[in-house]
């Protein structure tokens, strides 16, 4: 796998381009912000009457209604929640984008599971950041950034992959790493990390250690504090030097008790239903159930959402997060602005 960084990405197939930027959630206000910052002619593309209008004044950022910002862009960057583009593509940009231009997207769904069909005379790619959009601006902001995944779906001007690599240059993505890919082992790799392990399997697995240990008599805040307050700091010491070097920081009982233990927790059943969980996202099962509950108003999405918003988790680690005020002083999220 090659890694491409700064040094090698040439970002001046941008210069001149009119970059749109469409969306102005977690990634939009990153991508528009990072492109802007590293000297590039970006506008944030918005529906008619969005509230979110105001948010642009805030950083000063160029905004138009999104369908005079396309209709003369170089390159449209698609950072709408992914079960709101199809509808902003065929309604907006199939009819509007100008021939050769580039439509990027930093997620490959709606290319993948063919939720899109781009017409044939303009170019598609994709740049994604492995992180969220929070982080991308954080880091960017601090001199660093977070590496990226490209790929190309369609190369109607020759140089669609150069504009790609220079586009995650310009977010930040150059800094630590660009690797190129496909938009199907992105879009299967990320639902399945996000699903299985990173959103899914951790919170799952954070909610049920809370739970045994107030089940078992243990006050509720000691179980907030074993197992999801240090989950950051397990998770920092992987994300610096890996699984090894997190056993080394921790005690030898602790190291113990995890090389002991663990595997009594992930057994051969749990990796049988990430297989599943898998041969449902390679196969669209996903993606079908996904797209027909946005369709239905998202009910099943909100009823899960407001179930676990209650939790006695989230009440406990409000009022403890309440007693510790250093962590609100740099906040990843600021509602108020993204």
């Amino acid at each position: 796998m090659k890694v491409t960084y700064d040094t090698d990405i040439n970002t001046d197939t941008l210069n001149g381009k009119k970059l749109v930027v469409l969306g102005y959630g977690s990634q939009g206000y990153a991508h528009s912000n990072n492109l802007k910052d590293s000297g590039f002619d970006v506008t944030v593309a918005l529906r008619k009457g969005s509230s979110t209008f105001e948010k642009l004044k805030h950083s000063n950022m160029p905004g138009a209604e999104l369908e005079e910002a396309i209709k003369d862009a170089d390159l449209v960057m698609m950072l709408l929640p992914d079960e709101n583009q199809p509808d902003v593509y065929n309604q907006y940009l199939a009819q509007h984008l100008k021939p050769g231009a580039s439509l990027g997207f930093a997620h490959g769904f709606n290319i993948h599971f063919d939720q899109i069909s781009p017409r044939d005379d303009i170019n598609v790619f994709m740049v994604a950041p492995k992180g969220p959009g929070h982080t991308v601006r954080s880091t960017y902001t601090e001199g660093s950034g977070v590496p990226c995944l490209v790929a190309v779906h369609q190369d109607v001007t020759g140089d669609t992959k150069e504009l790609a690599y220079a586009y995650a240059s310009a977010i930040g993505g150059g800094r630590a790493g660009v690797i190129e890919t496909s938009f199907k082992e992105e879009t299967e790799t990320d639902l399945f990390g996000e699903q299985a392990v990173l959103c899914g399997g951790t919170a799952a697995l954070v909610q049920a250690g809370f739970e045994t240990l107030v089940e078992a008599g243990y006050s509720p805040e000691m179980a907030y504090f074993e197992c999801l307050h240090e989950l950051k700091l397990i998770v920092d010491l992987m994300y610096e030097g890996g699984i090894n070097t997190m056993r080394y920081s921790i005690s030898n009982t602790a190291e113990y008790g995890d090389l002991t233990r663990g595997n009594r927790l992930v057994t051969d059943e749990t990796k049988a239903s990430m297989k599943t969980i898998l041969s449902e996202i390679q196969s669209g099962q996903f993606a079908k159930e996904y797209v027909e509950d946005c369709r239905n108003d998202y009910q099943t999405l909100h009823k899960l959402r407001h179930s676990h918003s209650e939790h006695e988790i989230e009440v406990v680690g409000a009022k403890l997060r309440g007693m510790m005020p250093w962590i609100k002083k740099k906040p990843l999220v600021d509602q108020t602005i993204n």
